[in-house]
Parts: C-alpha cells; sequence; structure tokens
C-alpha cells in the first residue's frame, strides 16, 4: 500500500491508475480506524478498482478544542489496518497542506444541516462540508463510502454535492457494532470501564423503541427512550430525534413520514456517542 502526504504524489497514483481504466473509490476518515472503517474498504473494493483512504483530523469541524485536542491519533496503527484489508493508497496530509490558507467558504444546504448535530455543534457541518469538498477536489474519485452511524452527515454531504455539482456517487454502508450492540467509534477508546459497560445500553434502548413505537406517538417516544437511557448510571442524553430520513426534519405523527428514523446523541462519562435507528 502506498502512503502519500501530498497532494502532487496522490494525485498522480490516481492519474496512472486512471490510465488504465480503473474506477476510484475514496474513505476519509479521522483515523484511529476499527472494524466499522474497514467494512467501508471492503465494500469500496468490491464494487471499484482501487480504493483510496484519507486519513486527517479536520480541525474545521470540532467547536469544542478539547475535543479536537483528545481525538486518537493512530496513524502508524492505521497504515497496518489498512494494508492488511488490501486499502490501494493512504492520503495522510498535514493540515498546512489541506489547508494552505483558512478555509472561509461557507455551504447553505439548509434545513438538512440545521437540525440535531447542526443546532447543538454550530459550525460542525461546514467545516465538514469544507474538508470533504476539499478532499473530493484533490482525489476526484467516482464513489465516496460513508458509514451510517453518522446518519445526518451522510445527508449533509449528499446535498453538499448536489450544491457545488460534484460528480462523486456517495454510498452509505450500515452501521458495525460490537457483539453487545455498541456502534463502533473512534471515540470508543475513550470510555473509561464503568462507561464501556454503559454505553451498549443506548442500542439496547433504541432497539426496544421500535416495539413501544407501536403505541406511542413520537413525542412520547422520545420522552420515553430519554428517561430509559437517562436512567443508566453514566449516560445522559443530549437530545433524540425522531425525523423524516430524507429532509430529517422532525415528525410529530408517524404518518407525517414514510421512513421515520431515530437519531441520538448521548454523553457516557465525558464521551460524545451518536447513534440511530430505523422505524421502517
Amino acid at each position: 500500500m502506498n502512503v502519500y502526504k501530498s497532494i502532487e504524489d496522490l494525485q498522480a497514483f490516481v492519474a496512472a491508475e486512471r490510465a488504465q481504466g480503473h474506477r476510484i473509490a475514496f474513505v476519509p476518515t479521522m483515523g484511529a480506524l476499527h472494524a466499522g472503517h474497514l467494512s467501508l474498504v471492503k465494500r469500496a473494493l468490491s464494487e471499484c478498482d482501487r480504493c483510496i483512504v484519507s486519513v486527517f483530523v479536520n480541525p474545521t469541524q470540532f467547536n469544542d478544542p478539547l475535543d479536537l485536542e483528545t481525538y486518537p491519533r493512530t496513524l502508524e496503527a492505521d497504515s497496518e489496518l489498512l494494508a492488511s484489508v488490501g486499502a490501494s493508497a493512504l492520503f495522510a496530509p498535514e493540515v498546512s497542506t489541506i489547508y494552505p490558507e483558512e478555509d472561509k467558504r461557507t455551504f447553505d444546504v439548509g434545513a438538512v444541516a440545521e437540525v440535531m448535530e447542526g443546532r447543538f455543534r454550530p459550525g460542525h457541518f461546514n467545516g465538514v462540508m469544507q474538508v470533504v469538498s476539499r478532499l473530493f477536489d484533490i482525489v476526484r474519485p467516482d464513489c465516496a463510502y460513508f458509514g451510517e452511524k453518522d446518519f445526518q452527515q451522510i445527508s449533509v454531504i449528499r446535498a453538499m454535492v448536489r450544491l457545488i455539482g460534484s460528480p462523486v456517487e456517495i454510498i452509505a454502508c450500515p452501521i458495525v457494532r460490537e457483539a453487545d450492540g455498541l456502534a463502533l467509534s473512534s471515540r470508543n477508546v475513550r470510555l473509561t470501564p464503568e462507561g464501556r459497560a454503559a454505553a451498549p445500553a443506548i442500542y439496547r434502548i433504541l432497539s426496544e423503541s421500535r416495539s413501544w413505537a407501536r403505541e406511542l406517538t413520537p413525542a412520547e417516544l422520545i420522552e420515553r427512550v430519554t428517561r430509559e437511557i437517562n436512567a443508566v448510571p453514566t449516560l445522559r442524553v443530549e437530545y433524540f430525534e425522531i425525523v423524516d430520513t430524507d429532509n430529517l426534519q422532525p415528525i410529530a405523527s408517524w404518518s407525517d413520514s414514510p421512513a421515520p428514523h431515530g437519531c441520538i446523541t448521548v454523553y457516557c462519562g465525558e464521551v460524545r456517542l451518536i447513534d440511530n435507528i430505523a422505524y421502517h
């Protein structure tokens, strides 16, 4: 597997692959890779000829300096994992390579970026769109693969692609979970033993809530899920929303959407975890 730090070297690799008629897949990550990321690479390689993975902790999408500082960075281990699943190239640029000058671009993709994470993490999605659009411009892939754990992010990126007229096809891949149901996340390594024991309750309660939905309104379901999770020591719900899958706007009645989806963010001690579940 080739490892590139510079844009020029990476683009020379891409050009050589394209000259052979190869279809290029791209998996953008912030590193601290786990089986969820590797599932994206495997899927990409099953559908395309080559898969490029980026590892870049993007400063513009963090609205909490401590979160940026403590985000795990494990480039050597990441490189070994990617090589083990056959990734074609790793792009691991410095911040100055991605942002030679301050990125002042703003992306107006409408309400899809204003609810949930957009409300609780102001500026987060604009930072995501800055880095993803920059990486797309550098790599110029045919397809890009994202995990559905970041359910809202996928909708935002699809909206951004439409806004800027990018030809990249966005492909969403299923959440990968631990045996006890906890969604894989790079942040899981920061969980205390007590937190790690408590965290699977998030998905357990979400799963149980599918049966509750037959009897409760969306508002009542939100209240019950929030109450049940908050009753678990170390867990505290920041928000739980039931939204339409397509536009991510909250629904008042199950009949308001053909595809309702529940999106949740929970603090497990100091670690912020996200998850989601379909109600259709």
